[in-house]
C-alpha cells in the first residue's frame, strides 16, 4: 500500500521539488529563455467503493507531474511531463523552448509582475494526513451504506458508498526568484441510495468532505442523510408551467455564484463572451448583498497564499452592497483588459456570501408558496447572454412547508434578473466547497412542467 505522507515526508518532498524547480529554471535560462515558470506536483491517495455490503473497488493513486512555460521575449512555449526522470525533464525543456522560438509574439505574454509575488507563508492549516488503511476504509464505507439501508425497508438498493483520502505537495517557481510551496490534504465520505414504492424508484445522495478527517461528518450520519433525502423524493410529481419564487438549496446556490465568477472572469471578458462586459462598478444585486474573497481561511477548501502565477492572494470584496467591485483576473487577462491582476490566476479562493436571513425553514415560511430546488440537471447557462435554463427537481412549498416532491421540470430566467431578484440568503452555509453560501431565494423564475 502507498501510505499517505507524514509531515516529515512532505517537508522532505518539498525540498526535493524546490531544488528540482530551481534547477529547471536555470537550464531554461541557459537555453536562451528570458523568463520561465515551472510547477511540480506530487499527489497520492486511496479511494474505496463498496456496494450492497461488498467491496467494489480499491484504488491507490500516485501522480507526479511537471509543467513548464518559457518566454523568449513575448513568445511563449509550454510543455509538461508526468515523468520526473532526468531525460524526460530535459526533453520537456527542449520542447517548450522549441515551441516558444516558433510562436508569434503576444504583447500580453510574460510572468506576473515581480512586485506582486507573495512574500509571506501564512499557516493555513491545510495539512492533515490520515493514515487510512484499505481495511479501515472498507469498514467505514460498509458502515455508511448499512446505516442508510437500515433506515427504511423501502431502500432496497444502493449505488454504493465511498471513502477517500489524499494529499498533495506542490511547488511553483519562476525566474523572478519566487519559489512557493503548498501542501494540502483532502478527505471525503459519500453515499447514494435507491428507494422504491408503488409510484416508482428514486435516488439521492449525501457526502462530507474536509481537509481534516476529524472534520468529516460521522459515516453513519452520511448514510442516514442520504437515506432521508432519497425517501423524501418518493411520490414525486410534475408541475404545471408557472412563475413563482425559487429557493436554491445551499449545495446548489453556490452554482449561482459560480455563474457570476465565470462571467466576471478575464478570459470571458477579453473574448467578449460575457453578459457582464463593462459591468464592474455597477449594481447587479440588491443593496444588502455582498460576496467577499477570503483566501486565508484556516482549513478552507480554496485557501492559498498565492495564485498559480505566484501573485499574493489578499482578502477583498467581489461584490459589496450589490455592486460588482472588480473582475477576476490573471496577469494575462488583466493585460488584455488594461487592468491589474487580482491574484486569481487559477480561480477564486473561498468566496463567502453574506446572509440576510435565518434558517432554510424560516425562509420557506416567509416565502409561503414556491419551489425548493434540491437537484439541477444539464448545462443550460449561456454566459454570453445570461440566459439560464436547467432541468430541476425538488419540492413544491405550500403555506411555508414542503407539500410534495417534484421532478421533470425546468427552471428558467436570465442571470441579470435573477441576481437583481435575490430576496434572501440563508445562514445555513454549505462548507463543502470554496464557495460558502447558504440557500438563495430568487423572487421569481419561470417553472416549465406539464
Amino acid at each position: 500500500m502507498q501510505a499517505i505522507a507524514t509531515s516529515n515526508d512532505s517537508l522532505a518532498s518539498h525540498d526535493r521539488l524546490a531544488d528540482l524547480a530551481v534547477d529547471v529554471l536555470a537550464r531554461c535560462r541557459a537555453a536562451g529563455a528570458s523568463q520561465a515558470e515551472v510547477g511540480i506536483d506530487d499527489e497520492r491517495g486511496i479511494n474505496v467503493n463498496v456496494r450492497m455490503g461488498e467491496v467494489e473497488t480499491i484504488e491507490h493513486t500516485r501522480d507526479r507531474g511537471l509543467s513548464l512555460t518559457v518566454y523568449f521575449g513575448r513568445r511563449k512555449g509550454s510543455a509538461s511531463t508526468a515523468d520526473l526522470a532526468p531525460a524526460s525533464i530535459a526533453a520537456t525543456i527542449e520542447y517548450a523552448c522549441a515551441i516558444a522560438r516558433h510562436t508569434e509574439e503576444d504583447p500580453c505574454a510574460g510572468l506576473a509582475d515581480p512586485d506582486r509575488m507573495a512574500t509571506g507563508s501564512p499557516d493555513l492549516d491545510l495539512w492533515h494526513p490520515w493514515a487510512l488503511s484499505p481495511e479501515r476504509a472498507i469498514e467505514l464505507g460498509i458502515a455508511c451504506e448499512a446505516a442508510g439501508r437500515a433506515l427504511d425497508a423501502r431502500i432496497g438498493n444502493s449505488d454504493g458508498a465511498s471513502v477517500s483520502s489524499g494529499d498533495s505537495v506542490s511547488v511553483y517557481a519562476n525566474s523572478h526568484g519566487f519559489v512557493g510551496r503548498e501542501r494540502a490534504t483532502h478527505h471525503s465520505v459519500s453515499c447514494a441510495l435507491i428507494a422504491e414504492d408503488d409510484a416508482g424508484m428514486q435516488r439521492d445522495y449525501w457526502y462530507s468532505c474536509a481537509r481534516s478527517a476529524a472534520d468529516l461528518e460521522d459515516v453513519e450520519s452520511v448514510g442516514r442523510r442520504a437515506a432521508e433525502r432519497t425517501l423524501r423524493r418518493l411520490g414525486a410529481r410534475c408541475l404545471s408551467t408557472r412563475e413563482c419564487p425559487v429557493l436554491f438549496a445551499p449545495e446548489l446556490a453556490r452554482g449561482l455564484v459560480g455563474h457570476l465568477v465565470g462571467a466576471a472572469s478575464g478570459g470571458a471578458l477579453y473574448r467578449r463572451a460575457s453578459f457582464l462586459l463593462d459591468a464592474a462598478g455597477t449594481r447587479l444585486f440588491p443593496g444588502w448583498f455582498s460576496i467577499r474573497e477570503e483566501p486565508h481561511l484556516p482549513r478552507g477548501l480554496g485557501s492559498c497564499a498565492f495564485d498559480s502565477e505566484g501573485v499574493a492572494t489578499v482578502a477583498n470584496d467581489l461584490v459589496r452592497c450589490g455592486v460588482l467591485e472588480r473582475y477576476i483576473l490573471s496577469s494575462y487577462s488583466a493585460r488584455k483588459l488594461g487592468l491589474s491582476s487580482t491574484g486569481n490566476a487559477g480561480g477564486v479562493h473561498n468566496l463567502r456570501v453574506s446572509p440576510n436571513a435565518g434558517s432554510t425553514a424560516q425562509i420557506l415560511r416567509d416565502m409561503g408558496r414556491g419551489l425548493l430546488v434540491t437537484e439541477l440537471m444539464g448545462q443550460g447557462v449561456n454566459t454570453v447572454t445570461g440566459d439560464y435554463s436547467r432541468g430541476a427537481a425538488g419540492f413544491w412549498i405550500e403555506a411555508g412547508e414542503p407539500a410534495y416532491p417534484v421532478e421533470e421540470i425546468t427552471i428558467a430566467g436570465n442571470l441579470r434578473s435573477m441576481f437583481s431578484g435575490i430576496a434572501a440568503v440563508g445562514a445555513e452555509v454549505d462548507r463543502r466547497s470554496h464557495i460558502l453560501t447558504g440557500p438563495i431565494l430568487v423572487d421569481r423564475m419561470t417553472v416549465a412542467g406539464e
